[in-house]
């Protein structure tokens, strides 16, 4: 049974239909090793499936984590235009219903995949938009029908396809992910070039294991079968020759959301100006390697992921931002080609361009530590109050234990005053996304009403709640806008009634007053604008006060 790209000229990627029929042609010939079903929509309206592979026929979900199976899961097709993903799990998926030694050795593991993640996308077929991609004839979109990069979408769900993730993920609980991909960027003899998860940000045991014996054990396969792989290429300075960073994958990304739930995630980024049947080889290669050393240490990483939800349980300080370290990078054994730059015939500039008939092999710095930026101390409790339902709902999709406040009773909350906001000059993926923020931390007495929202984090979700409700982490819910209205002030005044009040609070509040002269003195060319003076007097007094503005309505509980 051949899969489509198999029955092609090593050139073609498979279509959508043709993808779903071939998975439910193969779970009708093997009904008692693959399940393969629907298990949402896309925003078209489009049917989102899954498949479940078992050995020996175990299937349901609640009787693979009963049982501690270890789940590996691979997801194809974020972005369509990136698709030997997609036909390298179908040929895998085949061999392993047909290959009795492929079955024996995956043991009592589970493998899970979606074939097509962003199916709106796929079936918008095309041969144009990869600007500098090798093949194939003709693939899928990036953009969904929402015209939403997916791979952006894992915290903020705009999408139904986030949604069905958020809650399948969840369900499933992967010990680990691969998500494949093809990439941009320089230019350099590796077809295969791999993200994986942060190591420092997985934490000491998942992390060092990751750092110091699965990530070797890859690459060293990998280079045994033919197919020499590196570290994904992010020059820090123009081209790898000057040395390539980790890629800082917040929880936006598929490899960043999976960290949340303590998963190892990869995803293998093949490299765009190679033959498509090279990607697809090299991409095969990387399923097989990745899925064979998983199962072979099933019971380490189990054990390291048990252990890192109970220290999580335990824990009193997060970190919620991270920075490269640029002070201790590695080195690498690093393949390239000479870069060289020479001046540009559309414009007056330097062009970077790099010339293969000048390889080059040496070490490189590799900058692949990174450092804690912020820490918050965890509290006993977040409370969100009902009225924020977008917020519980994603809690929700994602396992988070909480429980509804049944009477009103009063409490001492940690709250955070917004004092600044800087956002991002335009639109990012449909939101205006809040780079940098300061905050002010006041502890009050608050009331709680009868169906707010009681979170405890002293639960295996904790990384995933404080790092969604703590403002300054790097994908939190506030920076994605979803808390945008504290930020209006919803009173105004008119100028000429406000002008003589604003004087006479100047005179009644010391505070105020003290606020303005500094604000004069940073603002000297802001004084002679009326409204910038009168709005500053009425934001900052306390006669007018509104206490919902600029304040955090999340509360934490000490």
């Amino acid at each position: 049974m051949q899969t489509p790209y198999e029955q092609g000229n090593q050139n073609q990627t498979t279509t959508w239909e043709l993808c779903i029929r071939f998975y439910e042609d193969l779970a009708q010939q093997f009904p008692g090793l693959l399940r393969f079903s629907q298990i949402g929509i896309s925003d078209a309206g489009q049917p989102l499936h899954a498949g479940v592979f078992s050995a020996d026929g175990v299937f349901g979900r609640d009787e693979v984590r009963l049982a501690d199976r270890l789940v590996f899961f691979n997801n194809n097709g974020m972005h369509p235009g990136e698709p030997e993903g997609i036909d390298a799990c179908m040929a895998l998926v085949r061999d392993l219903c047909m290959d009795p030694a492929r079955r024996a050795a995956l043991g009592s593991a589970v493998y899970l995949f979606i074939p097509v993640y962003n199916v709106d996308g796929c079936l918008n077929r095309n041969i144009t938009s990869r600007v500098n991609q090798d093949g194939p004839e003709s693939f899928g979109f990036r953009g969904n029908s929402l015209h939403l990069d997916l791979n952006r979408d894992f915290i903020k769900c705009d999408s139904l396809n986030a949604k069905v993730f958020n809650q399948f993920f969840s369900a499933w609980d992967p010990d680990v992910m691969v998500d494949t991909h093809t990439s941009n960027g320089a230019d350099y003899p590796y077809t295969m070039t791999l993200i994986h998860t942060q190591a420092d940000k997985l934490g000491s045991g998942l992390g060092a294991f990751l750092r110091e014996t699965m990530l070797p054990a890859i690459y060293s396969a990998m280079e045994g079968r033919g197919w020499p792989t590196c570290p994904y290429v992010n020059p820090v300075h123009g081209s790898p020759d000057k040395g390539i960073a980790d890629f800082l994958e917040t929880p936006r990304f598929s490899t960043g959301y999976a960290a949340l739930h303590h998963t190892i995630g990869f995803m293998p980024e093949t490299h765009m100006l190679k033959p498509f049947a090279d990607r697809y080889a090299s991409m095969r290669a990387l399923l097989d390697v990745t899925l064979q050393f998983t199962v072979q240490h099933a019971g380490q990483i189990q054990a390291l992921r048990r252990a890192a939800k109970a220290r999580g349980r335990q824990q009193t300080h997060w970190p919620v931002s991270w920075i490269i370290d640029e002070s201790h990078p590695s080195r690498l054994r690093f393949k390239g080609y000479e870069a060289v730059y020479r001046p540009s015939l559309l414009g007056d500039y330097q062009r970077l361009s790099y010339d293969r008939s000048q390889p080059w092999e040496r070490d490189i710095a590799w900058y692949t530590h990174f450092v804690e930026d912020v820490v918050v101390r965890a509290p006993v409790a977040y409370v969100v109050p009902q009225a924020w339902r977008a917020i519980t709902e994603r809690l929700a999709w994602n396992g988070v234990q909480m429980e509804r406040v049944n009477a009103v009773r009063s409490v001492t909350a940690q709250v955070y005053r917004i004092d600044s906001v800087k956002s991002s000059p335009g639109s990012y993926e449909g939101h205006l996304f809040h780079e940098k923020m300061t905050l002010e931390t006041d502890t009050e007495p608050v009331e709680l009403q009868v169906g707010d929202y009681w979170i405890p984090v002293r639960q295996d979700k904790a990384r995933y709640i404080v790092e969604t409700l703590e403002p300054q982490a790097h994908d939190s819910f506030f920076r994605w806008g979803f808390f945008n209205s504290i930020l209006e002030k919803k009173e105004r005044f008119s100028n000429y009634v406000f002008e003589d009040m604003a004087l006479q609070l100047l005179q009644e509040e010391p505070v105020l007053n003290a606020k303005f002269e500094q604000w004069k003195i940073k603002n000297p060319t802001l004084q002679t604008i009326q409204s910038r003076v009168l709005g500053f007097v009425f934001e900052n007094c306390e006669r007018f006060n509104e206490p919902q503005w600029r304040r955090y309505p999340v509360l934490a509980i000490f």
